[in-house]
């Protein structure tokens, strides 16, 4: 049922990102910010948030142990269907996508750069100054943003249920809307810890997913590099499975000169079905584990 559960999230869940409904990040926005107010002198605290975050992730563990230990398992299922819903899901970024490769055919760089700004982390909307640079810092964006909010949700729930994949948003989600900024690296610390191994799995994915020789010339360096950030690694390996130098606008632009314009969109395209195949071969391999009873 873990598999059947997972896969109706995911179908309904790229269903409701095509129509921006139901977004999590508004949720959890709501929930954090109705919260205690920090003392002034206090603003690096973290204790709150953690509390919002472990203490319905413990109730939902006590929840599921209660239900198998009494032969209700079923009938929980359906409540871990609607919260995978809400813990899934990147909303808005197909009509963002859209324009921006709209507006790099064009060669309006400084529109392709309006569209995507506010979705770049705020230390590196002043990075991008040349187009390699801000379509390397939208590449990573959406990398990052799909893995949270696709592949660590479905990692913690295959390997830990619903409880380990709600504390494993809900850590990504205090790093990114947690009212006090100052607390904010502090989360990112914390949640990387829990992005640590899914990360390493998708950077392996992404060798099966895409070209396995190219990946292969990349693999030792990012898969063994204990310090290396999720978000970093996750664009060298994507970098080494993707062809036709999707992620490498400066060497695109001296092989295929002629093909500048249409850059923008084909990287992007590449990229998105690099994390589909990915996804798809993570199902086959939750399906291989039920199958053997691991699951």
């Amino acid at each position: 049922m873990v598999l059947v559960v997972f896969l109706l999230a995911w179908l309904v869940r790229r269903r409701l990102d095509l129509s921006d409904t139901l977004s999590g990040d508004r949720v959890w926005r709501v929930w954090f910010h109705s919260g205690r107010a920090a003392k002034a002198g206090h603003e690096m605290e973290i204790r709150w948030g953690l509390l919002r975050v472990l203490v319905p992730a413990l109730l939902l563990v006590g929840l599921v142990w209660t239900a198998s230990a009494h032969g209700w398992r079923m009938a929980v299922y359906p409540l871990e269907f609607l919260l995978l819903l809400g813990l899934m899901g990147a909303p808005g970024w197909k009509p963002l996508l859209r324009a921006y490769s709209e507006a790099w055919s064009r060669g309006d760089m400084q529109a392709a750069w309006h569209h995507i700004k506010d979705c770049l982390p705020a230390d590196e909307r002043g990075q991008a100054v040349s187009p390699d640079e801000m379509h390397r810092a939208l590449s990573k964006q959406l990398l990052v943003a799909v893995f949270e909010r696709f592949f660590l949700v479905a990692f913690w729930y295959v390997v830990g249920g619903i409880g380990l994949a709600f504390l494993a948003r809900g850590l990504v989600a205090l790093q990114e809307h947690w009212p006090q900024a100052a607390a904010r690296p502090r989360y990112a610390r914390i949640a990387g810890l829990a992005k640590w191994l899914p990360a390493r799995l998708l950077a392996c994915t992404f060798g099966l997913a895409g070209d396995l020789a190219g990946w292969l010339k990349t693999a030792r360096g990012v898969l063994f590099s204990s310090g290396l950030a999720a978000d970093r690694m996750l664009i060298q390996a994507a970098n080494g499975a993707l062809t036709g130098y999707a992620l490498d606008p400066a060497r695109f632009a001296r092989i295929h000169p002629d093909e500048w314009t249409a850059f923008g969109g084909r990287s992007l395209k590449a990229i998105r079905d690099l994390l589909n195949r990915s996804m798809l071969v993570w199902v086959c391999g939750i399906a291989l584990l039920v199958i053997a009873g691991v699951v």
